[in-house]
């Protein structure tokens, strides 16, 4: 077994602002699992908190130092043999324990279950139990001037055919500019029979939260995310009931961050960078069940390798986020195509995506 390391710059459509910050494209890590002729693909992304330039360079550097020591090469392989989460746990723990970053785990991992599913001859999905058949996806708007968000709403929405606007709020310009670029944002929707929702990341204040939540449902939008900042939990119980659910994002990264919030929102956003994984996101899934509480899946600067990853458990989420693929000029891979609004699954052994350079 080989473990190659490899990274691709990816640029992005139009920068992507939100509340914390703007990203117009990362330098991502892609991880290839050789073994016997089979190769597993992962790809780690940066998200809040990584410096764009230097991210990739680090999760190589950690990877590289993980798979190189005898004690942790022998868990890869035990998890691809087993193809079971049970498996997968000990190479989860161990990449824990070692200190990676999330998306650097994040890449070992789905690299390791794709190569697991090819042995197989099975689609990931398949392998999980799961379906090809999801719910349609959001495609996202970061903050912008509302004319700006009007604008990119109407472009997005056409060259993608998607079923489902999110907009970025949360402006240091204060709730006004929210509600202009929220009606700007929901009016080009409106136009071709879209969904709105809204992702504030946390810029919000709690009485911010409370005016913009309650004039948001009066506005038709589905659901807002993470209203308050990271570390702002209980707060959180200021905000019920609310008229429309309520997600958090920032606020969960792994399955123990689940119960802190269970009984202050309506649901979590997971990300494959977030929790490390396809084995971590599972549990999530699992535990946000057990709980009462929905489930989604979003994305940071993926390219399609990592989205079609998150496409394979796709079914098992009340609300999908995986567009970054979307906005990519120039995507290194291909992967789960977006059909009728919706991400498809490959039906091909794996998760089905393929570097393209």
């Amino acid at each position: 077994m080989e473990v190659e390391l490899r990274i691709i710059a990816v640029t992005k459509r139009f920068p992507l602002r939100i509340s914390r910050g703007v990203m117009s494209g990362s330098q991502n890590l892609f991880v290839l699992v050789h073994d016997d002729g089979v190769t597993g693909l992962g790809e780690a992304a940066p998200g809040t908190g990584h410096d764009p330039e230097t991210f990739a360079e680090e999760c190589r550097g950690q990877l590289g130092r993980f798979c190189g020591e005898p004690e942790f090469l022998p868990l890869v392989h035990e998890a691809a043999d087993a193809s079971t989460l049970a498996g997968f746990a000990p190479l989860f723990a161990a990449m824990r324990d070692a200190g990676l970053l999330a998306p650097a785990m994040a890449a070992l991992d789905m690299a390791v279950w794709d190569l697991a599913a090819k042995r197989l001859g099975q689609p990931l999905w398949h392998l999980f139990g799961l379906q090809r058949t999801q719910v349609a996806t959001s495609v996202t708007v970061g903050i912008n001037p509302p004319d700006v968000v009007g604008e990119r709403a109407r472009e997005v929405l056409a060259r993608t055919g998607a079923k489902a606007l999110k907009v970025k709020l949360g402006s240091p310009e204060g709730c006004e500019h929210d509600r202009a670029s929220f009606i700007a944002a929901a009016t080009a929707a409106r136009e071709v029979g879209a969904l709105t929702r809204v992702d504030a990341n946390g810029g919000w204040t709690v009485s911010e939260a409370e005016d913009m939540i309650g004039w948001l449902a009066d506005n038709g939008c589905d659901y807002v995310e993470q209203p308050l900042a990271k570390g702002e939990e209980e707060r959180l119980a200021a905000l019920r009931p609310s008229p429309i659910p309520i997600f958090v994002d920032e606020s969960v990264h792994f399955v123990e961050d689940i119960a802190p919030v269970a009984d202050h929102v309506d649901g979590a956003n997971l990300k494959l960078m977030k929790c490390g994984g396809l084995t971590e996101a599972l549990r999530i899934v699992a535990e946000a069940r057990h709980r009462g509480l929905g489930t989604m899946i979003g994305c940071m600067g993926e390219s399609s390798v990592a989205i079609s990853a998150g496409a394979a458990i796709g079914s098992a989420m009340d609300h999908i986020d995986l567009d970054s693929q979307l906005n990519l000029l120039d995507d290194p891979a291909t992967g789960a195509p977006l059909v009728d609004g919706c991400l498809v699954p490959p039906d091909a052994p794996g998760h089905g995506a393929a570097l393209t350079r």
